[in-house]
């Protein structure tokens, strides 16, 4: 898992992102018991008892960051947030000086104020934020075979895009 998340990390940092708020989703799934962490989830993956063990370790490590930083309920790690936080600066500089991203951008943007509004008030970040979220809860969908509208489905089309883009953009910087 630990391998997976930096092969990720130096891929396609949007699908790091998604991915690291997924295992902080599974350990709250599993109460942070990583006894069960290692029978239900470690115990299945097809490696060596090294590399379960190494798995295991990642897996506390992020628990024990969870507990410090405060998110065992509700929250992401704060270096999975800085990323964040980068996607958004390159977003707001992209916007002013590249043409194609805007265009880009502008077929996300109704989907962006979609969310806003639908959140009632509820702080729920910038716009790149709301990108990562759409995508996400995407994938929260999918793995429950939830069904989604079609308008979902293009928001995440839009939201996806919208990251592939910054993803290049990253890689470059």
């Amino acid at each position: 898992m630990k391998q997976l998340a930096e092969k990720k990390k130096k891929q396609n940092i949007g699908e790091y992102i998604v991915y690291m708020y997924q295992m902080e989703d599974l350990l709250r799934s599993y109460q942070f018991d990583m006894d069960e962490v290692r029978q239900y989830v470690v115990s299945h993956y097809p490696v060596s008892e090294e590399e379960k063990s190494a798995t295991t370790d990642w897996f506390g490590e992020l628990a024990e960051k969870m507990e410090d930083e405060g998110i065992k309920d509700a929250g992401h790690l704060a270096s999975t947030q800085k990323e964040v936080q980068r996607l958004a600066e390159i977003h707001w500089d992209l916007l002013k000086r590249d043409k194609e991203y805007f265009a880009i951008y502008h077929e996300a943007k109704p989907h962006v104020i979609e969310s806003i509004m639908s959140a009632e008030g509820q702080d729920i970040g910038h716009e790149i934020q709301i990108c990562i979220n759409g995508v996400y809860g995407l994938l929260l969908c999918r793995l429950t075979g939830k069904k989604l509208s079609s308008e979902q489905e293009n928001a995440a089309k839009a939201f996806g895009k919208v990251l592939s883009y910054l993803n290049l953009a990253y890689m470059d910087s």
